[in-house]
């Protein structure tokens, strides 16, 4: 609805011109509602966003407006009430115009309506509101449709409300009976997307399906629960005996302060899973006996399963036990439901949150050992419920979704549209990643501390914090995730392994030709393989540089490593250094007439003097190498390993990467290696058999063989990095290749 800043007055259409509809928005004339504009008006529409609660009561005003128009006033007077109450100053935007319209619309009608079925006002609307459920709720049930009866059943509970607001002191015991029947089958009649679960009348074709029925009818299993103990400051006064629970979805709304929308789409989500795995693993059954179907407890296992695959992997990797408790009395799947409505509750209201996984697994830890109290102990009949806001239906989402969607927010302000670098502000890992180790269930705690350094607002310095609070003493937590130092460096730290064996081998091949014969022969030559063996002292310097990067381009998120990283870090670092030493020296022992700094060395470790200590030096430090070749042939047991939570894994793998939770164990399967390696050797012998040099073009990237012609005809390269297709035709003569053309196109 918008709305200008003029005077109150009547809607106005702007006509459509050609062929264009210009639409307009609304405006108010200062001189109120004068009863000259043409067209009917629609109080509804005019209404601001701050006062959206009084639309139902304007809209019930508009439809009973022929029936009984001093009714109608009565419902404007009641909306105007209930207006001033909310926002009595007219502070919010549109409401001064809304309220001076709505004013004049009442001094108006006051005038015009007369009363047609009693003397006062108070006797008026309790007749008429007689008359509205006899005639349209009880004699109208069998044969209206469930949208008007929902209408109806609307508007009737509006004149409840008006009928409380003009007689406040009267006793109306009469009417509260009609009233509570109306709340009662009002949620019947309640809006649905593919199942009409709560709908009376006919049954619609959908819930005759066996598979369907079955998991509605195990859903409204509900006997042997405890019942939660109604909030008295929410909902009518004096029509609720408490919310209607007809399945455990219900249950569980009451319980955890879910709200009402998401516990029904959670409701048909959860039956359409039931229903569908059940009649997949059902398929073959005749139609027969699918008329008194049930759902098979491997439906609700596989369904467990399934939800919970993430949940239990986590508690393995955090060595926690599992809040997901059975007990040991249940002789229903009662228990198993109850813990996949409320993961599904959980994700269905958590918004934003569930692009942090693992926060809903610590969510959920909690809300489930809860659970596990409440229908564990049957020593009372009725509990007060974990999740309570006076006057509010939606106290999880205040209380726990809410404040970490604030973290959310905030950091996302932090980030500026994304242009402020990314080491100054926290994305949903690194939040997430706060909840891969046990230091969560320490420093937030349950309920969660609104204290906690996860909740400190990042646009707050330490002074803010200590003149709002001088007893709160926090910071903002730092990134967890790696913090990029912009550097051309990235280049070789991130590609090592291939820098290190091009320089490795750049170096042999120099030694090898440099050598007296010049051939590849000669590194069979004890002096050539000798001098070929100083690689591994540039291997070993290599690593030493490795290390150094490793320290430097993590500086920014060294605060916020744990103790062990940090450690990993300073070890590599010596042990690299120590390398860079040893390997020198033990080689510096093998060299029979040394001189110079290699002399001094020499001399330096005395009776070492003998080649076999280097090459046992080299034997150790090639060691780590050699188990990983290994572990890369058999990646059956690699990937177990990583995938393994055991401490003495994860103590013998954390020297060569860090504990994460996710990213363990990525690699293919042996099948796929050996096609790949088969793949690449057909391809060697193929060039061989062909006879084919061909030169690799200087641009960047890989090649790829696309297809053999035969003998002397052309050959497709592939070049990926500039997404273009390089055609180069050769001809074969004799022991030479000759370019005939070069094409390339997009």
């Amino acid at each position: 609805m918008s709305m200008s800043s003029g005077g109150p007055s009547a809607p106005q259409r702007q006509p459509s011109m050609g062929r264009r509809n210009i639409s307009r928005a609304i405006t108010m004339r200062t001189d109120g509602y004068s009863g000259e504009e043409e067209g009917p008006i629609i109080e509804s529409e005019l209404v601001p966003s701050s006062l959206a609660p009084i639309v139902p009561i304007l809209r019930a005003a508009n439809e009973i407006e022929d029936e009984n128009p001093r009714v109608a006033y009565l419902c404007r007077f009641t909306a105007f009430e209930k207006a001033h109450t909310m926002d009595p100053n007219s502070s919010g935007r549109g409401v001064r115009q809304f309220k001076t319209y709505l004013l004049h619309r009442l001094e108006k009608d006051e005038k015009d309506t007369q009363r047609r079925l009693a003397s006062t006002d108070a006797k008026e609307i309790q007749r008429f509101y007689e008359h509205y459920c006899k005639k349209y709720l009880e004699e109208g049930l069998q044969t209206r449709k469930p949208d008007e009866m929902a209408r109806y059943y609307q508007i009737a509970s509006v004149l409840y409300d008006v009928l409380k607001t003009v007689t406040p002191d009267k006793p109306n015991s009469e009417y509260d009976q009609y009233a509570k029947g109306v709340e009662k089958e009002k949620a019947s009649f309640s809006h649905y997307n593919i199942l009409p679960l709560n709908i009376s009348g006919p049954t619609q074709p959908v819930m005759e399906i066996p598979e369907i029925k079955a998991a509605v009818a195990i859903l409204r299993k509900i006997n042997n629960l405890p019942t939660p103990r109604p909030d008295t400051t929410n909902g009518p006064q004096g029509i609720d005996d408490g919310p209607i629970v007809r399945d455990l979805l219900d249950w569980l709304w009451q319980t955890f302060g879910f709200q009402k929308g998401n516990v029904e789409n959670q409701k048909e989500h959860l039956i359409l899973l039931l229903a569908n795995i059940d009649m997949r693993g059902n398929g073959n059954v005749h139609q027969g006996e699918r008329q008194n179907h049930m759902i098979q407890r491997d439906t609700v296992d596989h369904l467990m399963k399934k939800v919970f695959q993430n949940y239990i992997s986590w508690c393995r990797y955090l060595h926690l036990e599992s809040n997901i408790k059975i007990p040991h009395d249940a002789s229903t799947q009662q228990p198993e439901l109850l813990y996949i409505g409320l993961y599904l509750l959980i994700w269905g209201e958590a918004s934003n949150v569930r692009f942090m996984p693992e926060c809903l697994c610590y969510i959920f830890h909690h809300m489930a050992r809860d659970l596990y109290d409440i229908i564990s102990d049957r020593r009372e009949e009725s509990f007060d419920p974990p999740f309570r806001r006076e006057g509010s239906d939606d106290a999880f989402l205040q209380l726990v979704i809410q404040p970490i969607y604030n973290v959310i927010h905030n950091e996302a302000t932090m980030s500026k549209r994304g242009t402020v670098s990314h080491s100054k502000w926290r994305n949903y890992d690194d939040l997430n990643e706060y909840f891969w180790s046990k230091k969560c269930f320490k420093q937030l705690g349950w309920p969660m501390d609104p204290a906690s350094d996860f909740f400190a607002d990042p646009t707050e310095t330490k002074n803010d914090i200590e003149r709002h609070d001088h007893s709160m003493s926090r910071r903002r937590m730092s990134k967890t995730n790696f913090v990029e130092v912009r550097t051309f460096l990235h280049l070789f730290r991130s590609f090592d392994r291939m820098w290190a064996f091009f320089i490795l081998a750049f170096q042999a091949m120099v030694i090898i030709a440099w050598s007296p014969s010049g051939s590849l022969s000669a590194i069979f030559e004890p002096a050539v393989f000798r001098n070929v063996m100083t690689i591994f002292i540039t291997a070993a310097f290599l690593n030493f540089l490795q290390a150094t990067l490793e320290i430097v381009l993590n500086w920014k998120a060294w605060r916020s490593l744990v103790c062990s990283q940090m450690m990993r870090h300073v070890l590599k670092f010596v042990v690299a250094i120590g390398w860079l030493i040893i390997l020198p020296v033990t080689y510096s022992s093998s060299i029979q007439n040394p001189t110079g700094l290699i002399k001094f060395f020499s001399n330096w470790i005395g009776n070492f003097q003998s080649q076999s200590i280097y090459n046992f030096a080299v034997a150790l430090y090639m060691l780590p190498n050699i188990f990983s070749a290994l572990f890369f042939i058999f990646l059956p047991m690699r990937r177990a390993l990583e995938r393994s939570n055991s401490r003495i894994v994860r103590f013998l793998l954390w020297w060569t990467q860090p504990k994460l939770y996710v990213a363990r164990g990525m690699y293919e399967d042996t099948c796929s290696l050996l096609k790949y390696t088969t793949f690449w050797i057909l391809l060697l012998i193929c060039k061989l058999a062909f006879s084919y040099y061909v030169e690799i073009s200087p641009l960047v990237g890989p090649t790829r063989t696309i297809m053999f012609l035969g003998r002397g005809k052309y050959i497709w390269h592939e070049f990926f990095p500039y997404c273009k297709i390089y055609v180069v035709v050769v001809q074969y003569h004799g022991n030479s290749l000759d370019k005939v053309s070069n094409t390339d196109w997009m």
